[in-house]
């Protein structure tokens, strides 16, 4: 069997596995179900430039979209559950081309590898009785993976806002200068409005669509912003496994600031958009990740299914 036909194979397997832990939502997403999209400007501060060709990390500002989301394939999950926030943007490059950066309010992915990603799903399968994950399963997966029991464990807090999250594009990319150097590099956004959580108890008296809707509002009041930090790697750092962090100490630069001014005209266009991390530009190339490249396989079953409105 070829490369292709095992990671078509395996996208199916996951997609199915996804389908069994979130249940099936017909035209839906099967993770970031639902979202809420945004108009934006990204202005790159140049210090990219002499790093990476990429076109919109130049001098010249780019409009791009935005979508927040949180990550389950139930679309009806309320905003106050624990769950990993989305933030996919899609830069809208000059020569009417886009890329797509996609981020997460965790540092790292839960799992190194596609099949590690698809026995956790298995594990997280919801019990029919108690409709939550046996502990057990998960305990075990976690025994026989140890090297992702943080990565599993880890959980970010309830956000006041999306615009109060910081988000992580989790994989390892390469920059490509006009040289042909080559320069790793991880992706985080930095909120402007500061990083804040809420409790428990004060997620509890939030309403099941309070992230969307304080956006809306925020946004009535002015701009959000945050900054696009680019960690730049060591060249011992590992690029293949986005279970795992750099150094905090790593170099890092900030790339530019994004502007998010209102609503997007059309929300339907948006949501039956699929962002896509793997849609680079010139000047970007994917790292050896291979749940980077696989990603792209488990998002086109994924949005062969919707579009289908199964």
């Amino acid at each position: 069997m070829s490369s292709s036909s095992t990671d078509h194979t395996l996208a199916v397997e996951v997609v199915d596995s996804m389908e069994r832990m979130s249940g099936r939502h017909p035209g839906q997403r099967r993770s970031s179900a639902r979202g809420a999209a945004f108009r934006a400007t990204f202005a790159p501060t140049g210090a990219a430039a002499a790093l990476t060709t990429a076109a919109h990390l130049q001098t010249r500002p780019v409009p791009a979209t935005v979508r927040f989301s949180n990550s389950e394939g139930n679309p009806h999950t309320p905003d106050t559950a624990p769950v990993t926030r989305g933030m996919a943007t899609r830069f809208h490059l000059h020569d009417g081309s886009d890329t797509d950066l996609i981020a997460l309010t965790v540092p790292r992915f839960v799992a190194a590898t596609p099949r590690e990603f698809l026995e956790l799903t298995e594990a997280l399968r919801p019990d029919p009785v108690t409709h939550q994950p046996d502990p057990a399963r998960v305990h075990a997966f976690v025994g026989a993976h140890p090297h992702l029991a943080e990565a599993v464990a880890q959980q970010p807090p309830v956000p006041v806002s999306y615009a109060s999250a910081a988000y992580w594009a989790i994989h390892a990319f390469v920059w490509v200068d006009a040289a042909g150097t080559r320069q790793a590099v991880r992706y985080r956004w930095e909120p402007e409005a500061g990083r804040l959580g809420l409790t428990a108890d004060e997620a509890a008296t939030r309403t099941a669509h309070y992230l969307t809707d304080e956006l809306h509002q925020r946004l009535e009041q002015g701009p959000v912003e945050f900054v696009l930090r680019v960690q730049l790697a060591d060249p011992d750092d590992p690029t293949h496994d986005p279970s795992t962090v750099w150094p905090d100490h790593r170099r890092e630069i900030i790339a530019g600031r994004l502007e998010i001014t209102a609503p997007a005209d059309d929300q339907d266009h948006w949501d039956k958009q699929a962002f896509n991390p793997t849609r680079v530009t010139t000047g970007i190339q994917l790292s050896d990740d291979p749940v980077l490249a696989f990603r792209a396989h488990a998002y086109a079953e994924s949005h062969l299914r919707r579009s289908h409105h199964r």
